[in-house]
Protein backbone atom coordinates (compact mmCIF):
# COMPACT_ATOMS: atom_id res chain seq x y z
CA UNK A 1 0.00 0.00 0.00
CA UNK A 2 1.54 3.29 -1.14
CA UNK A 3 -0.22 6.31 0.34
CA UNK A 4 -0.03 9.99 -0.60
CA UNK A 5 3.36 11.55 -1.57
CA UNK A 6 1.60 13.20 -4.53
CA UNK A 7 3.71 16.35 -4.25
CA UNK A 8 7.00 14.43 -4.20
CA UNK A 9 5.95 12.11 -7.03
CA UNK A 10 4.87 15.15 -9.02
CA UNK A 11 8.27 16.77 -8.55
CA UNK A 12 10.11 13.60 -9.58
CA UNK A 13 7.94 13.18 -12.69
CA UNK A 14 8.36 16.85 -13.59
CA UNK A 15 12.14 16.44 -13.48
CA UNK A 16 11.92 13.18 -15.43
CA UNK A 17 10.04 14.93 -18.25
CA UNK A 18 12.72 17.60 -18.52
CA UNK A 19 14.94 17.64 -21.58
CA UNK A 20 18.15 17.88 -19.56
CA UNK A 21 20.19 15.53 -17.40
CA UNK A 22 18.91 15.43 -13.85
CA UNK A 23 20.76 15.08 -10.55
CA UNK A 24 18.01 14.74 -7.95
CA UNK A 25 18.79 14.57 -4.23
CA UNK A 26 16.22 12.91 -1.95
CA UNK A 27 16.89 12.65 1.75
CA UNK A 28 15.04 12.15 5.01
CA UNK A 29 14.95 10.14 8.20
CA UNK A 30 15.14 6.38 8.20
CA UNK A 31 11.67 4.75 7.95
CA UNK A 32 10.13 7.82 6.32
CA UNK A 33 9.48 5.98 3.03
CA UNK A 34 12.19 7.22 0.65
CA UNK A 35 12.83 3.83 -0.96
CA UNK A 36 9.10 3.14 -1.37
CA UNK A 37 8.63 6.55 -2.99
CA UNK A 38 11.46 5.93 -5.46
CA UNK A 39 10.25 2.43 -6.29
CA UNK A 40 6.77 3.81 -6.99
CA UNK A 41 8.34 6.47 -9.23
CA UNK A 42 10.52 3.96 -11.11
CA UNK A 43 7.82 1.31 -11.61
CA UNK A 44 7.02 1.98 -15.28
CA UNK A 45 10.39 3.42 -16.31
CA UNK A 46 13.77 1.85 -17.20
CA UNK A 47 15.89 2.04 -14.08
CA UNK A 48 18.83 0.78 -12.07
CA UNK A 49 18.14 0.68 -8.34
CA UNK A 50 21.34 0.30 -6.32
CA UNK A 51 21.03 0.11 -2.53
CA UNK A 52 24.37 0.68 -0.79
CA UNK A 53 25.20 -1.28 2.36
CA UNK A 54 27.81 -1.20 5.10
CA UNK A 55 29.98 -3.72 3.24
CA UNK A 56 33.47 -2.84 1.98
CA UNK A 57 34.07 -0.32 -0.76
CA UNK A 58 35.29 -3.07 -3.11
CA UNK A 59 32.09 -5.10 -2.56
CA UNK A 60 29.93 -2.04 -3.19
CA UNK A 61 31.74 -1.30 -6.44
CA UNK A 62 31.40 -4.94 -7.52
CA UNK A 63 27.65 -5.00 -6.87
CA UNK A 64 27.11 -1.68 -8.64
CA UNK A 65 29.23 -2.88 -11.59
CA UNK A 66 27.14 -6.05 -11.96
CA UNK A 67 23.91 -4.00 -12.10
CA UNK A 68 25.28 -1.67 -14.76
CA UNK A 69 26.65 -4.59 -16.79
CA UNK A 70 23.26 -6.29 -16.61
CA UNK A 71 21.59 -3.26 -18.21
CA UNK A 72 24.20 -2.99 -20.95
CA UNK A 73 24.42 -6.67 -21.90
CA UNK A 74 22.00 -9.50 -22.48
CA UNK A 75 24.04 -11.85 -20.29
CA UNK A 76 25.64 -11.06 -16.95
CA UNK A 77 29.37 -11.73 -16.75
CA UNK A 78 30.02 -13.36 -13.36
CA UNK A 79 32.64 -11.56 -11.32
CA UNK A 80 32.77 -8.53 -13.60
CA UNK A 81 33.82 -5.33 -11.82
CA UNK A 82 34.81 -1.95 -13.18
CA UNK A 83 38.36 -1.02 -12.18
CA UNK A 84 37.23 2.11 -10.31
CA UNK A 85 34.22 4.17 -9.29
CA UNK A 86 35.12 6.63 -12.01
CA UNK A 87 34.91 3.91 -14.64
CA UNK A 88 31.57 2.72 -13.22
CA UNK A 89 30.09 6.21 -13.25
CA UNK A 90 31.38 6.82 -16.79
CA UNK A 91 29.64 3.62 -17.89
CA UNK A 92 26.29 5.18 -16.99
CA UNK A 93 26.68 7.40 -20.06
CA UNK A 94 26.51 4.23 -22.21
CA UNK A 95 23.03 3.27 -20.99
CA UNK A 96 20.27 3.47 -23.65
CA UNK A 97 18.87 7.00 -23.37
CA UNK A 98 15.49 6.39 -25.01
CA UNK A 99 13.39 6.03 -23.02
CA UNK A 100 15.25 8.01 -20.41
CA UNK A 101 16.94 5.80 -17.75
CA UNK A 102 16.83 6.40 -14.00
CA UNK A 103 19.77 5.44 -11.80
CA UNK A 104 19.05 5.46 -8.07
CA UNK A 105 21.92 5.37 -5.58
CA UNK A 106 20.02 4.60 -2.38
CA UNK A 107 21.73 4.97 1.02
CA UNK A 108 24.32 7.16 -0.68
CA UNK A 109 25.79 8.05 2.72
CA UNK A 110 26.96 4.42 3.07
CA UNK A 111 29.01 4.89 -0.10
CA UNK A 112 30.54 8.05 1.38
CA UNK A 113 31.39 6.33 4.67
CA UNK A 114 33.14 3.56 2.73
CA UNK A 115 34.97 5.89 0.35
CA UNK A 116 35.14 9.64 1.07
CA UNK A 117 36.20 10.31 -2.52
CA UNK A 118 32.93 9.08 -4.10
CA UNK A 119 31.26 12.56 -4.20
CA UNK A 120 34.36 14.09 -5.82
CA UNK A 121 34.60 11.29 -8.35
CA UNK A 122 30.91 11.60 -9.21
CA UNK A 123 31.27 15.38 -9.55
CA UNK A 124 34.14 14.96 -12.01
CA UNK A 125 32.25 12.44 -14.16
CA UNK A 126 29.04 14.50 -14.00
CA UNK A 127 30.83 17.61 -15.23
CA UNK A 128 32.77 15.81 -17.95
CA UNK A 129 30.14 13.43 -19.28
CA UNK A 130 26.85 12.74 -17.50
CA UNK A 131 25.44 16.29 -17.55
CA UNK A 132 25.28 16.08 -21.35
CA UNK A 133 23.20 12.88 -21.38
CA UNK A 134 19.50 12.13 -20.77
CA UNK A 135 20.29 10.35 -17.50
CA UNK A 136 18.25 10.97 -14.35
CA UNK A 137 20.51 10.26 -11.39
CA UNK A 138 18.92 10.14 -7.92
CA UNK A 139 21.05 10.30 -4.77
CA UNK A 140 19.12 9.15 -1.72
CA UNK A 141 20.25 9.10 1.91
CA UNK A 142 18.98 8.76 5.47
CA UNK A 143 21.66 10.61 7.43
CA UNK A 144 20.26 14.11 7.09
CA UNK A 145 23.32 15.86 8.47
CA UNK A 146 25.70 14.06 6.10
CA UNK A 147 23.44 14.64 3.09
CA UNK A 148 23.20 18.35 3.87
CA UNK A 149 26.96 18.79 4.37
CA UNK A 150 28.55 16.23 2.01
CA UNK A 151 26.05 16.47 -0.88
CA UNK A 152 24.10 19.72 -0.62
CA UNK A 153 26.51 21.89 1.37
CA UNK A 154 28.46 24.83 -0.05
CA UNK A 155 31.78 23.04 0.54
CA UNK A 156 30.58 19.75 -0.97
CA UNK A 157 32.05 18.60 -4.32
CA UNK A 158 28.55 18.18 -5.77
CA UNK A 159 27.43 21.64 -4.74
CA UNK A 160 25.67 23.40 -7.61
CA UNK A 161 25.17 20.20 -9.64
CA UNK A 162 21.81 19.10 -8.27
CA UNK A 163 18.86 20.04 -10.44
CA UNK A 164 16.33 19.49 -7.65
CA UNK A 165 16.16 18.16 -4.10
CA UNK A 166 13.55 17.19 -1.55
CA UNK A 167 13.60 16.52 2.17
CA UNK A 168 11.00 13.79 2.65
CA UNK A 169 9.03 14.47 5.81
CA UNK A 170 6.72 12.20 7.81
CA UNK A 171 3.14 11.90 6.54
CA UNK A 172 0.66 14.42 7.86
CA UNK A 173 -2.41 13.47 9.88
CA UNK A 174 -4.89 13.16 6.96
CA UNK A 175 -2.48 10.87 5.08
CA UNK A 176 -1.67 8.80 8.17
CA UNK A 177 -5.39 8.31 8.82
CA UNK A 178 -5.73 6.51 5.47
CA UNK A 179 -3.83 3.56 6.97
CA UNK A 180 -6.77 2.90 9.29
CA UNK A 181 -10.04 3.02 7.31
CA UNK A 182 -11.89 1.00 9.99
CA UNK A 183 -11.02 3.33 12.85
CA UNK A 184 -13.14 6.29 13.92
CA UNK A 185 -11.65 9.74 13.31
CA UNK A 186 -10.77 9.90 17.00
CA UNK A 187 -8.89 6.59 16.88
CA UNK A 188 -7.18 7.60 13.62
CA UNK A 189 -5.93 10.70 15.37
CA UNK A 190 -4.79 8.78 18.45
CA UNK A 191 -2.86 6.27 16.34
CA UNK A 192 -1.08 9.17 14.61
CA UNK A 193 -0.38 10.77 17.99
CA UNK A 194 1.33 7.54 19.10
CA UNK A 195 3.28 6.41 16.02
CA UNK A 196 3.48 9.67 14.06
CA UNK A 197 3.77 9.90 10.31
CA UNK A 198 6.47 7.32 9.55
CA UNK A 199 4.95 4.85 7.06
CA UNK A 200 6.88 1.90 8.53
CA UNK A 201 5.41 2.51 11.97
CA UNK A 202 1.93 3.23 10.64
CA UNK A 203 1.81 -0.10 8.82
CA UNK A 204 2.54 -2.05 11.99
CA UNK A 205 -0.62 -0.94 13.81
CA UNK A 206 -3.77 -2.77 12.66
CA UNK A 207 -7.22 -1.20 12.77
CA UNK A 208 -8.73 -4.64 13.42
CA UNK A 209 -7.75 -4.21 17.08
CA UNK A 210 -7.90 -1.33 19.55
CA UNK A 211 -5.23 1.35 20.00
CA UNK A 212 -4.28 -0.08 23.39
CA UNK A 213 -4.05 -3.61 22.00
CA UNK A 214 -1.70 -2.32 19.30
CA UNK A 215 0.43 -0.50 21.87
CA UNK A 216 0.60 -3.61 24.05
CA UNK A 217 1.52 -5.97 21.19
CA UNK A 218 3.80 -3.87 19.03
CA UNK A 219 5.47 -1.42 21.43
CA UNK A 220 5.43 -2.73 25.01
CA UNK A 221 6.14 -6.42 24.42
CA UNK A 222 9.87 -6.87 25.06
CA UNK A 223 9.94 -10.27 23.34
CA UNK A 224 7.94 -9.82 20.14
CA UNK A 225 7.14 -6.09 19.87
CA UNK A 226 8.35 -4.88 16.48
CA UNK A 227 8.78 -1.34 17.77
CA UNK A 228 10.05 -2.16 21.26
CA UNK A 229 13.71 -1.51 20.42
CA UNK A 230 13.25 0.68 17.34
CA UNK A 231 14.37 4.05 18.83
CA UNK A 232 17.32 2.40 20.56
CA UNK A 233 18.53 0.85 17.30
CA UNK A 234 17.91 4.09 15.39
CA UNK A 235 19.94 6.25 17.77
CA UNK A 236 22.73 3.73 18.32
CA UNK A 237 23.22 3.47 14.58
CA UNK A 238 23.31 7.21 13.94
CA UNK A 239 24.96 8.69 17.05
CA UNK A 240 28.37 8.30 18.65
CA UNK A 241 27.24 8.88 22.25
CA UNK A 242 23.68 7.54 22.33
CA UNK A 243 23.57 7.43 26.15
CA UNK A 244 23.76 11.23 26.43
CA UNK A 245 21.17 11.72 23.71
CA UNK A 246 18.91 9.22 25.49
CA UNK A 247 19.16 11.27 28.67
CA UNK A 248 18.26 14.47 26.83
CA UNK A 249 15.32 12.93 24.97
CA UNK A 250 13.97 11.37 28.16
CA UNK A 251 14.20 14.74 29.94
CA UNK A 252 12.21 16.42 27.16
CA UNK A 253 9.65 13.61 27.11
CA UNK A 254 9.11 14.10 30.84
CA UNK A 255 8.24 17.77 30.36
CA UNK A 256 11.58 19.55 30.67
CA UNK A 257 11.41 21.88 27.70
CA UNK A 258 13.80 24.73 28.50
CA UNK A 259 17.56 24.48 28.02
CA UNK A 260 18.37 24.87 31.73
CA UNK A 261 15.74 22.30 32.73
CA UNK A 262 17.00 19.78 30.18
CA UNK A 263 20.61 20.31 31.30
CA UNK A 264 19.76 19.68 34.96
CA UNK A 265 17.55 16.65 34.28
CA UNK A 266 19.84 14.99 31.73
CA UNK A 267 23.11 15.52 33.60
CA UNK A 268 25.30 15.49 30.48
CA UNK A 269 27.32 18.61 31.27
CA UNK A 270 26.73 22.35 31.20
CA UNK A 271 24.21 24.23 29.05
CA UNK A 272 26.72 24.61 26.21
CA UNK A 273 27.24 20.84 26.05
CA UNK A 274 23.49 20.21 26.13
CA UNK A 275 22.97 22.84 23.42
CA UNK A 276 25.42 21.02 21.12
CA UNK A 277 23.56 17.74 21.59
CA UNK A 278 20.25 19.49 20.93
CA UNK A 279 21.63 21.04 17.75
CA UNK A 280 22.47 17.58 16.40
CA UNK A 281 19.03 16.23 17.37
CA UNK A 282 17.47 19.17 15.51
CA UNK A 283 19.58 18.46 12.43
CA UNK A 284 18.25 14.89 12.54
CA UNK A 285 14.68 16.27 12.73
CA UNK A 286 14.16 14.42 16.01
CA UNK A 287 13.81 17.53 18.16
CA UNK A 288 12.34 20.92 17.32
CA UNK A 289 12.69 24.27 19.08
CA UNK A 290 9.45 26.22 19.34
CA UNK A 291 9.17 29.96 19.98
CA UNK A 292 6.10 32.21 20.21
CA UNK A 293 4.81 33.05 16.72
CA UNK A 294 5.33 36.76 17.45
CA UNK A 295 9.10 36.49 17.93
CA UNK A 296 10.83 38.62 15.24
CA UNK A 297 14.11 36.63 15.37
CA UNK A 298 13.20 33.05 16.37
CA UNK A 299 16.80 31.78 16.37
CA UNK A 300 17.83 34.44 18.93
CA UNK A 301 14.72 34.23 21.10
CA UNK A 302 15.21 33.33 24.76
CA UNK A 303 11.68 31.93 24.90
CA UNK A 304 12.52 28.74 23.02
CA UNK A 305 10.99 25.45 24.18
CA UNK A 306 12.33 22.09 23.00
CA UNK A 307 10.00 19.31 21.94
CA UNK A 308 10.54 15.84 20.52
CA UNK A 309 9.35 16.23 16.95
CA UNK A 310 8.76 12.56 16.17
CA UNK A 311 5.58 11.30 17.84
CA UNK A 312 6.77 7.74 18.28
CA UNK A 313 10.05 8.80 19.90
CA UNK A 314 8.00 11.05 22.17
CA UNK A 315 5.81 8.09 23.14
CA UNK A 316 8.75 5.69 23.56
CA UNK A 317 10.75 8.00 25.80
CA UNK A 318 7.69 8.73 27.89
CA UNK A 319 6.43 5.18 28.43
CA UNK A 320 8.97 2.58 27.28
CA UNK A 321 12.40 3.89 28.25
CA UNK A 322 11.45 4.79 31.88
CA UNK A 323 9.76 1.38 32.32
CA UNK A 324 12.44 -0.71 30.60
CA UNK A 325 13.14 -2.92 33.62
CA UNK A 326 9.47 -3.73 34.16
CA UNK A 327 8.94 -4.48 30.48
CA UNK A 328 12.00 -6.75 30.42
CA UNK A 329 10.35 -8.71 33.25
CA UNK A 330 7.27 -9.27 31.07
CA UNK A 331 5.08 -6.71 32.83
CA UNK A 332 3.71 -5.15 29.65
CA UNK A 333 0.10 -5.45 30.86
CA UNK A 334 0.89 -3.61 34.09
CA UNK A 335 2.76 -0.84 32.27
CA UNK A 336 -0.15 -0.48 29.86
CA UNK A 337 -2.83 -0.22 32.57
CA UNK A 338 -0.86 1.75 35.16
CA UNK A 339 1.31 4.03 33.01
CA UNK A 340 -0.07 4.34 29.47
CA UNK A 341 -3.86 4.18 29.77
CA UNK A 342 -4.28 6.79 32.56
CA UNK A 343 -1.96 9.25 30.79
CA UNK A 344 -2.59 8.78 27.06
CA UNK A 345 -5.16 11.58 26.78
CA UNK A 346 -2.68 14.02 28.29
CA UNK A 347 -0.01 12.74 25.90
CA UNK A 348 -2.31 13.09 22.85
CA UNK A 349 -3.24 16.66 23.75
CA UNK A 350 0.14 17.98 22.52
CA UNK A 351 -0.35 16.30 19.14
CA UNK A 352 -3.86 17.77 18.99
CA UNK A 353 -2.38 21.26 19.31
CA UNK A 354 0.13 20.48 16.54
CA UNK A 355 -2.65 19.27 14.26
CA UNK A 356 -4.67 22.43 14.95
CA UNK A 357 -1.70 24.65 14.02
CA UNK A 358 -1.20 22.61 10.83
CA UNK A 359 -4.89 22.93 9.90
CA UNK A 360 -4.68 26.68 10.42
CA UNK A 361 -1.77 26.72 7.96
CA UNK A 362 -3.87 24.75 5.46
CA UNK A 363 -6.70 27.28 5.79
CA UNK A 364 -4.26 30.11 5.10
CA UNK A 365 -2.87 28.31 2.03
CA UNK A 366 -6.39 27.79 0.74
CA UNK A 367 -7.24 31.47 1.23
CA UNK A 368 -9.84 30.63 3.88
CA UNK A 369 -8.62 33.14 6.45
CA UNK A 370 -9.77 36.76 6.27
CA UNK A 371 -6.17 38.01 6.26
CA UNK A 372 -2.69 36.96 5.15
CA UNK A 373 -0.78 35.69 8.21
CA UNK A 374 2.93 36.42 8.57
CA UNK A 375 3.44 33.68 11.14
CA UNK A 376 1.52 30.67 12.43
CA UNK A 377 2.26 28.74 15.61
CA UNK A 378 1.57 29.04 19.31
CA UNK A 379 2.03 31.91 21.76
CA UNK A 380 3.04 32.10 25.39
CA UNK A 381 3.68 34.90 27.82
CA UNK A 382 4.23 35.11 31.57
CA UNK A 383 0.51 35.90 31.97
CA UNK A 384 -1.13 33.74 29.31
CA UNK A 385 -0.69 31.02 26.69
CA UNK A 386 -2.56 30.25 23.48
CA UNK A 387 -2.41 26.97 21.56
CA UNK A 388 -2.93 28.43 18.08
CA UNK A 389 -1.98 31.82 16.69
CA UNK A 390 -2.02 33.09 13.11
CA UNK A 391 -0.91 36.72 13.09
CA UNK A 392 -0.11 39.62 10.81
CA UNK A 393 1.62 42.16 13.05
CA UNK A 394 1.83 44.70 10.25
CA UNK A 395 -1.93 44.68 9.69
CA UNK A 396 -2.56 44.19 13.44
CA UNK A 397 -4.82 41.21 12.76
CA UNK A 398 -4.80 37.73 14.31
CA UNK A 399 -6.69 34.49 14.70
CA UNK A 400 -6.31 32.85 18.13
CA UNK A 401 -7.33 29.31 18.99
CA UNK A 402 -7.81 27.01 21.96
CA UNK A 403 -7.54 23.19 21.83
CA UNK A 404 -9.38 20.84 24.18
CA UNK A 405 -8.70 17.10 23.96
CA UNK A 406 -11.55 16.37 26.37
CA UNK A 407 -14.16 13.61 26.40
CA UNK A 408 -16.82 16.25 27.10
CA UNK A 409 -18.27 18.75 24.62
CA UNK A 410 -16.61 22.15 24.92
CA UNK A 411 -18.74 25.01 26.22
CA UNK A 412 -18.71 28.80 26.32
CA UNK A 413 -16.39 28.91 29.36
CA UNK A 414 -13.49 27.90 27.09
CA UNK A 415 -14.34 30.72 24.67
CA UNK A 416 -14.55 33.20 27.54
CA UNK A 417 -11.11 32.14 28.79
CA UNK A 418 -9.70 32.43 25.27
CA UNK A 419 -11.03 35.97 25.02
CA UNK A 420 -9.32 36.88 28.29
CA UNK A 421 -6.00 35.54 26.98
CA UNK A 422 -6.56 37.39 23.71
CA UNK A 423 -6.91 40.68 25.61
CA UNK A 424 -3.45 40.19 27.12
CA UNK A 425 -2.10 39.33 23.67
CA UNK A 426 -3.72 42.43 22.13
CA UNK A 427 -2.23 44.69 24.78
CA UNK A 428 1.24 43.18 24.30
CA UNK A 429 1.29 43.45 20.50
CA UNK A 430 -1.17 46.21 19.59
CA UNK A 431 -3.54 43.88 17.72
CA UNK A 432 -6.75 45.61 16.64
CA UNK A 433 -8.69 42.85 14.83
CA UNK A 434 -8.98 39.43 16.40
CA UNK A 435 -10.81 36.25 15.42
CA UNK A 436 -11.43 33.13 17.48
CA UNK A 437 -11.28 29.39 16.89
CA UNK A 438 -11.92 26.43 19.16
CA UNK A 439 -10.73 22.89 18.45
CA UNK A 440 -12.46 20.06 20.32
CA UNK A 441 -12.29 16.29 20.51
CA UNK A 442 -15.97 15.59 21.14
CA UNK A 443 -17.74 18.61 19.72
CA UNK A 444 -19.43 21.59 21.37
CA UNK A 445 -22.35 22.47 23.59
CA UNK A 446 -25.42 24.07 21.99
CA UNK A 447 -24.54 27.32 23.79
CA UNK A 448 -21.09 27.50 22.18
CA UNK A 449 -22.50 26.61 18.77
CA UNK A 450 -25.02 29.44 19.18
CA UNK A 451 -22.25 31.85 20.19
CA UNK A 452 -20.24 30.68 17.20
CA UNK A 453 -23.05 31.62 14.84
CA UNK A 454 -23.54 35.00 16.48
CA UNK A 455 -19.88 36.00 16.80
CA UNK A 456 -18.24 34.20 13.88
CA UNK A 457 -16.17 31.88 16.07
CA UNK A 458 -14.68 29.00 14.08
CA UNK A 459 -15.32 25.54 15.54
CA UNK A 460 -13.32 22.46 14.57
CA UNK A 461 -13.68 18.85 15.71
CA UNK A 462 -11.19 16.02 15.40
CA UNK A 463 -12.96 15.05 12.17
CA UNK A 464 -12.02 18.47 10.77
CA UNK A 465 -8.36 17.75 11.43
CA UNK A 466 -8.38 14.17 10.13
CA UNK A 467 -10.41 14.98 7.00
CA UNK A 468 -9.72 18.68 6.22
CA UNK A 469 -10.84 18.39 2.62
Amino acid sequence: MFIDRKTELGLLNQRYQSAQAQLFVLYGRRRVGKTELLRAFCTDKPHLFFIATLSSDAEQLATFSQQIYGLLHAEVLPGFTYPSWEAAFRALADLPMQPRPIVVLDEFTYLISGNKAVPSILQKVWDEKLKDTQLMLVLCGSYIGIMETEVLGYQAPLYGRRTASALLRPLDLPSAALFYPHYSAEDQFTAWAVVGGMPFYLRIFQDSQSIFANIRQHILDAQTGTLFNEPRLLLMEELREPRNYFSILRAIAQGRTRLNEITQAAGVGDVNTTARYLDILQQMRLVTRRVPATEPQPEKSKKGLYQIEDHFLRFWFRYVHPNQSSLDLGLADAVLTQRVQPDLDHFAAAAFEEAAVTLTGRLAQAGQLDFLPERIGGWWHRKAEMDVLAVNLTEKTALVGECKWSIHPVGTRVLDELKQKAQIFQQEHGIENIQYAVFARRGFTPELEEASQAEGVRLFTVESLVNPG
